[in-house]
């Protein structure tokens, strides 16, 4: 049975903490917010006020959001009667587990306790707590502002149950975000570890002198960047090898992309791993056609470019 949420509370206001707020807010929830900060009522003020004018242009009733967010005397109070929890404290496994203890004990048993860690797995910091606990724990990390990207992360834990799993992707489904469910638990998770590994190569390129900062974000903006809001690396590699996909890719240019060596250490497949690869990419797109697929591509493509376009002449 589908889960109906109704109260969220909010650990933690912070920049994550309090974009969430504004966020749970406009889709209807009752937010509870709790953080020891002295200006914390003042805080949620701002935010709610900057933040609404976005979640407008987006298409939600912002009518009254401030009406749906209440300040929390303390964690206790916050959670009480939370249906579910989302938890934005300093990345430290000590704090997150005394934290976690808490939440536990003092939020209703049916409810979700969820984290924006961005870096620390939730087995690091559940392993005193009891099965029953432990099982509706898992990661929901967003990306910086979270009112605005859609991309939620949903890491489970060890002892997490699948019944959580299937909650947290119904939950943040119903507030507009778009949750990807990940197979295991990796120090730092997927987007994190992607977005590093770019950042080392681009701090590489800079200090060799290859290219200056303001030329470097031109490169990624005017094409991987713009790419990969559409289509992601993979379909766009797939797309990439014409009719003949990623297969025909690896086959023309994998070659020359070895040859450009390792980045951040982390070595390119070859042989069963790379026929591996091949064969999960086809699976993902081989049900579609080529045209298909580049129509779909190229219709983005031409969205993002005119929003782009835009709000240049707006800021100009």
């Amino acid at each position: 049975m589908t889960r109906v949420f109704r109260t969220a509370a909010v650990i933690g206001a912070g920049t994550i903490g309090l974009s969430w707020t504004a966020l749970f807010a406009a889709h209807g929830l009752t937010v509870r917010v709790s953080d020891p900060r002295e200006d914390l009522a003042e805080a949620v003020t701002e935010a709610l006020e900057q933040y609404a004018p976005h979640l407008a242009v987006r298409g939600l009733d912002v009518t009254g959001i401030a009406d749906r967010v209440r300040i929390a005397a303390d964690v206790t109070a916050a959670v009480r009667d939370a249906d579910v929890v989302q938890e934005n404290g300093p990345e430290r496994a000590g704090f997150k587990k005394d934290l976690f203890a808490t939440l536990a004990r003092e939020a209703p048993a049916h409810a979700l306790l969820l984290s924006s860690s961005s870096a620390i797995p939730s087995t690091a910091f559940t392993g005193e707590l009891a099965d029953e606990d432990a099982a509706r724990v898992l990661i929901g990390h967003p990306f910086n502002p979270p009112h605005l990207v859609p991309l939620v992360e949903i890491v489970p834990g060890e002892r997490t149950g699948a019944d959580a799993v299937q909650a947290a992707l119904d939950f943040y489904t119903s507030v507009g975000r778009t949750p990807v469910v990940e197979r295991k638990e990796i120090p730092g998770f997927v987007g994190n570890r992607l977005q590093n590994a770019l950042a080392r190569e681009a701090v590489h390129l800079v200090d060799q002198g290859v290219v200056t900062p303001e030329d470097l974000d031109k490169v990624v903006t005017n094409s991987l960047g713009l790419r990969w809001a559409t289509v992601g690396p993979f379909l766009g590699s797939h797309l990439g090898g014409g009719p003949g996909g990623y297969r025909h890719l690896v086959a023309h240019i994998g070659a020359s992309m070895q040859a450009t060596g390792a980045v951040g250490g982390t070595p390119p497949p070859t042989g069963e791993r790379q026929e591996r690869l091949i064969e999960a990419v086809e699976k993902a797109y081989g049900s579609s056609t080529y045209s298909e697929l580049t129509e779909t591509r190229d219709r983005r493509q031409l969205a993002v470019l005119a929003a782009l376009d835009s709000t240049e002449r707006e800021e100009n």
